[in-house]
């Protein structure tokens, strides 16, 4: 017998609308008006633009033909989108170069506030480990992820000779698993450039962790004295000098736990106070490596530094996340500016469909959900019920047993 594939019901609105009104009509035109892109719009309205913008992502559209050709060919339906149109290649290219990116940053954060607002839950949650359950304060994550561009079409965001690329700086809320802060620049600048604009936000008694790029003593002292914890790599050529060496973690992976002291000049100006520095081993591709990690902490045990670095592997999972899924090698445009909305219209899709599977309890990769909706973007679906039919398969009924069928050990 053949097995009848399921459909879910109909819905008067395509699956994209359904996706879009997610964003409250009155931001983007909050947004426009605050950075003077209404002004510069005539027939091609900010809403519209932001549209084309998310379909792209949504399609994985490989350039602006591929983006306009496909909205002109469902005109009709866009229309139902509160009223956008389709552009023209010319018209999607210039609004790209023209229009202040900084308006889809701000959409980007607005529409962060407005879902924690409706949806308290989604902006909560408990670190993954259960090693750090305890730790009550938010623990946050520092790095950044590199984006290639094509060189000889970007010479605006040349690094090397022959390489052009962005860079996305993010702070990760490592519990909620949204980000926090983002800078996108030029690659050309070093991490530990961006390390204050990312944790001017911090607040006292929270937890940062980052990578020895963002090793920067002056600001490290910065947190220190706002009482922020931190906890790095120390790089390879640290010179110090150990004031005392502590005994406080029998585990057998923790090999040394010292108080130090910055022993070069400039060094020891900008940090003037004491480091703490624990050795580990600790499990990479299968083998054990020795690590070095440096916090302000001196009341935690030698293994919670430890493990409170290994959390930092999330940032890089959100990295991978949206690196595989969204639009980010493909671009619309050549101006720093095209690439900073095609970014930040990248990170929109993500939030709306980070908050759609935390809605419908979804079980299955990011991947795959954005890989199903990505193909039934025009069908007339309901798109909870959609979400909700690639649940897990619901276990079997018990089965109640007559008493004669139970077996009693020593009866007959």
């Amino acid at each position: 017998m053949k097995r009848r594939s399921y459909i879910p019901a109909r819905h008067s609105y395509t699956i994209l609308k359904q996706l879009c009104n997610l964003i409250p009509g009155h931001m983007v035109e909050k947004c426009a008006k605050a950075y003077g892109v209404d002004e510069r719009s005539r027939t091609f309205t900010p809403w519209s633009h932001v549209v084309s913008l998310l379909y792209a992502q949504l399609t994985h559209a490989i350039g602006l033909n591929d983006t306009c050709d496909a909205l002109r060919m469902n005109s009709a339906v866009l229309g139902t989108l509160r009223g956008a149109i389709p552009p023209t290649r010319n018209t999607l290219s210039h609004a790209n170069k023209v229009r202040d990116s900084a308006m889809g940053q701000a959409l980007y954060w607005a529409m962060m506030e407005h879902l924690m607002t409706q949806t308290p839950g989604f902006a909560k949650g408990k670190v993954r480990r259960g090693y750090l359950r305890r730790f009550r304060k938010v623990i946050h994550a520092m790095d950044s992820t590199t984006i290639q561009l094509v060189a000889n079409c970007m010479d605006w965001a040349k690094h090397r000779r022959r390489k052009a690329a962005a860079k996305c700086h993010l702070r990760l809320n490592l519990q909620s698993f949204l980000p926090q802060c983002a800078i996108i620049d030029t690659a050309r600048f070093h991490d530990n450039s961006r390390a204050r604009a990312l944790c001017a936000g911090l607040e006292s008694g929270e937890i940062v962790v980052f990578d020895k790029a963002y090793v920067d003593f002056g600001h490290l002292f910065e947190m220190t004295q706002r009482e922020v914890w931190w906890v790095s790599r120390a790089k390879d050529n640290l010179q110090c000098r150990v004031i005392k060496r502590l005994h406080n973690s029998n585990n057998p992976r923790i090999l040394q736990d010292e108080i130090i002291e910055l022993t070069v000049f400039y060094s020891r100006q900008a940090y003037p106070q004491r480091l703490r520095r624990v050795s580990a081993l600790v499990e990479v591709d299968g083998k054990e490596v020795r690590m070095s990690f440096l916090t302000n902490n001196f009341k935690w045990s030698a293994w919670t530094v430890s493990e409170l670095y290994r959390c930092r592997w999330d940032i890089e999972v959100f990295f991978k996340e949206i690196k595989q899924t969204l639009q980010l090698s493909d671009f619309l445009g050549y101006s720093a500016n095209a690439v900073r909305w095609q970014l930040w219209m990248g990170l929109l899709v993500h939030l709306l469909l980070r908050y759609l599977a935390y809605l419908h309890g979804w079980a299955h990769s990011f991947t795959r959900l954005f890989t199903v909706l990505r193909a039934v973007l025009w069908r007339r679906w309901s798109l909870g019920e959609l979400i909700d039919s690639y649940g897990t398969a619901k276990p079997p009924g018990r089965i109640r047993g007559s008493p004669e069928q139970a077996y009693l050990p020593g009866f007959a």
